[in-house]
């Protein structure tokens, strides 16, 4: 299925093997030589004009790549991350052109964490909030958010985004590089890059303690 060009809209995925890689600030199995710079191992978004790091990321302390074939992929890898402690109380950014597959992960993710109905891209309304109840039976908050049309910082204040962020919960942000530099820092990047052969690479990109714990999956 070929990538939509629509905001919000579901990616399809190829084949049905997945493959999981580690890719630390030295080594890559998947992804070449052992010894790379470290502009080598960014995502292209967070460089900017000759190759210079954008500072106002915050830093990253650890990477993970991942290769999705198919949407049963991004499905399987949706479902363990939901499985970690630390996903309840999260912020989590997601990076990638139009037709990538952010909306698709954010729905399997989701329905991982018991969202049930009709999942709506918040693509026109900014945010679209659930509650579930959480892994210790407790009410989890989650907050999508698709910044795609945010063109004015006043929005930001007005419709009470930062306290939202200030609350307990989950935080998924789409178009994230939009808000900045009013969205406060991710605990996770997630950079979707779409294949010649409608499969995606993943590169996780971990920026606190929480980041780095949710990288350390199965």
């Amino acid at each position: 299925m070929k990538a939509r060009f629509e905001p919000g809209e579901q990616a399809g995925f190829g084949a049905l093997q997945g493959h999981v890689g580690n890719a630390d600030l030295g080594e890559s199995k998947r992804f070449g030589a052992l010894q790379q710079s470290r502009n080598d191992l960014l995502p292209d978004d967070l460089l900017g004009p000759r190759g210079l790091l954008i500072l106002n990321h915050p830093p990253i302390l650890e990477t993970r790549r991942l290769h999705w074939p198919d949407e049963a992929a991004c499905a399987h890898f949706a479902q363990t991350l939901a499985a970690q402690p630390d996903i309840v109380h999260a912020r989590l950014e997601l990076h990638g052109p139009l037709g990538a597959g952010k909306t698709t992960f954010v729905r399997h993710l989701l329905r991982a964490l018991g969202v049930r109905g009709r999942i709506k891209s918040p693509t026109y309304t900014v945010m679209e909030p659930y509650r579930v109840t959480g892994p210790s039976g407790q009410p989890l908050d989650i907050a999508h958010f698709d910044f795609y049309r945010f063109t004015d910082p006043r929005e930001w204040e007005d419709a009470g985004f930062r306290d939202v962020f200030a609350q307990p919960g989950l935080c998924l942000s789409e178009w994230a590089d939009k808000a900045h530099p009013w969205l406060p820092p991710p605990d996770v990047s997630l950079h979707i890059t779409l294949q010649p052969d409608d499969t995606r690479e993943l590169h996780l990109c971990a920026h606190s303690p929480i980041g780095q714990r949710l990288l350390t999956l199965p």
